[in-house]
């Protein structure tokens, strides 16, 4: 809307007319001079002063100022008056009604470029500033003052501003999520490869342990063979000499001359008696060879099954890092078994645990772990009131026991060398187990271990409770527990708490992990070197506590129904491993 208004051109023409009339009474001399003067002066009031012409269609200002009409509409910024131009707005009664607007920037801009009015009006639909004379045109439309299109917009601005402000922060938490959980990703997967890499070293060394075992058979076997050649060759040697030397003599005979010397030399020679050389049938033993050879095809076998498998979640209701399904065993297809290799008759087994091996050792040993088992067959003890929450109360009294505590119930342990592997040293009164570079000279017998570095206790324990300490020496490739006298001593299950029958902590390079059933769960690493063993028959638990001078924590617990009486078992891997038992 226009602020101020223009006067007619008649107006000007009076005020100047009048000027021009005083003028023409001055004298001659003076007059002429007024004259001039007075035409100068109304040739500037004539002229406009923004093009610098005489008027045309002149127009004056309610301020008094006079301009083309033209140039004035082209060059006047309606809204930018300043104090002495916008009086006569506000003193005119006309002019109240008038709202005034705040000065323009750009008035070309401004203005409506069909109408060459000011664009007044907004219209949300076509978004565009429109003049009142363009509202014929958007008659359909729903246009507003610009004063109130721009509050309106404002205002959905700053809601937009402040959604912006929170998606931004919501956009920053989230690239600090993302980067987190990278970082955490990063974290599990070199976690697991590690884990990996040191139960990758664990099977390779497991895989070439099974082959210097094979091959150690073999070997054996072939000595055995090459022995048996040996002896055959030297008696055959001898036995050539002896004909060699009758060759020899019965020609010497057939040169000499005489018929007295002849007849007596030839009767001699005539009765030695010669046979042609016979070689005894040796060969190596193929059963033993095919049967060596089989495991390793199993082996293989087994392998590549296990390879093939896909991948299955844990059932268990631990996380999957610490814990691993044990893996079930798988049906081996009946394989005949040399004399060599054939084990010893079965022992009927003992309630609670089917399919077990025989129970190995000595006749007193044997007496004892036959008592167990069929006592506990025979005198099944009917469960009492409350001896679940019993057995937890004696657990957590243990629990909380300190070292001396302890020690009263220490127990004398002896290895028994009868089990040891073939590579395990004992020292020290059998209180010592060690790995040796070459295999010992132990006797063959059913109770030692065939397969795994490992070494039994020779006193077993059906009841009351019993604790021994273990000094480790290069603990990287070692572990330490308990076993059933019925667990395998041959193949991958006879390793300790690879099978059902056995409870031990184990030490695998940095790696320390708890294991039975095959099934492992990872322990937090210790410095502490001596270990304490405390096993409870009555209430059914065994404890491995970490020692260090005199203080104890505890590493891992097992709690079991004990169906069999329990062994201390000890493996030793690699070499320079050392386990000593130390004394009470």
């Amino acid at each position: 809307m226009p602020i101020s208004t223009v006067s007619a051109p008649q107006e000007h023409g009076a005020v100047h007319g009048g000027g021009a009339v005083r003028a023409g009474r001055a004298g001659p001399r003076h007059g002429a001079r007024r004259l001039d003067a007075a035409l100068l002066s109304l040739a500037e009031e004539l002229t406009c002063s923004i093009c610098l012409e005489l008027f045309k269609v002149p127009v004056t200002t309610p301020c008094g100022h006079n301009f083309c009409g033209s140039c004035l509409d082209e060059t006047w910024c309606r809204a930018s008056f300043c104090q002495e131009h916008l009086r006569p707005h506000l003193d005119s009664p006309a002019f109240r009604d008038h709202p005034l607007q705040p000065p323009v920037q750009d008035l070309l801009h401004r203005k409506c470029p069909q109408q060459n009015r000011l664009r007044d009006f907004f219209c949300p639909e076509h978004s565009e500033c429109i003049c009142h004379i363009c509202l014929v045109e958007h008659k359909t439309c729903s246009p507003v003052p610009l004063s109130q299109a721009s509050a309106d917009l404002e205002d959905k601005l700053r809601y937009k501003l402040t959604v912006m402000y929170g998606q931004i922060n919501g956009a920053a938490r989230a690239l600090e999520d993302v980067r987190a959980r990278q970082k955490d990703v990063r974290e599990a997967a070199q976690k697991k490869i590690e884990q990996l890499r040191q139960d990758y070293l664990e099977m390779k060394a497991l895989i070439d342990a099974s082959e210097a075992s094979s091959t150690r058979k073999i070997k054996e076997e072939e000595k055995r063979v090459s022995s048996k050649f040996d002896n055959i060759y030297q008696i055959l040697l001898k036995k050539k000499a002896e004909m060699q030397a009758v060759k020899e003599e019965i020609e010497a005979a057939l040169t000499k001359g005489g018929e007295f010397e002849f007849l007596e030399k030839a009767a001699q020679l005539q009765a030695v008696s010669t046979k042609p050389v016979y070689v005894p049938k040796v060969e190596l033993n193929h059963e033993l060879i095919k049967g060596v050879y089989q495991s390793t095809l199993d082996l293989k076998t087994e392998l590549k099954r296990c390879l093939k498998k896909p991948e299955e979640p844990p059932t268990s209701g631990e996380p999957a890092e610490h814990a691993t399904a044990p893996t079930p065993k798988p049906t081996r297809p009946v394989k005949k078994v040399p004399k060599e290799e054939k084990k010893p008759k079965k022992f009927p087994a003992a309630a609670g645990s089917p399919n077990k091996l025989p129970t190995f050792g000595s006749s007193e040993q044997l007496g004892d772990l036959k008592q167990a088992g069929f006592e506990a067959a025979a005198k099944p003890s009917p469960a009492q009131p409350n001896s679940v929450s019993l057995k937890a109360k004696v657990l957590e009294n243990f629990l909380a026991k300190s070292r001396p505590e302890l020690l009263a119930y220490a127990v004398k342990v002896i290895l028994d060398y009868n089990t040891a592997y073939s590579k395990v040293a004992l020292s020290e009164n059998y209180t010592v187990a060690s790995v040796a570079e070459t295999h010992q000279t132990y006797r063959p017998h059913p109770q030692r271990f065939t397969y795994c570095s490992q070494v039994l206790g020779l006193h077993c324990y059906k009841k009351g409770i019993h604790y021994w300490e273990v000094e480790l020496q290069k603990n990287n490739f070692c572990g330490m527990g308990i076993c059933y006298g019925s667990m395998a001593r041959q193949g991958p299950e006879s390793r300790l708490g690879r099978n059902s029958a056995s409870w031990c902590v184990e030490w695998f390079n940095t790696k320390i992990s708890a294991w039975h059933n095959n099934v492992e769960k990872i322990l937090p690493t210790t410095k502490a070197t001596r270990v304490g063993v405390l096993l409870n028959c009555d209430h059914g638990f065994v404890i491995f506590f970490a020692v260090a001078l005199d203080k104890i924590h505890v590493m891992y617990k097992y709690k079991e129904d004990f169906t069999e009486a329990l062994y201390p078992a000890f493996w030793v891997f690699s070499t320079g491993a050392t386990l000593s038992i130390c004394s009470a």
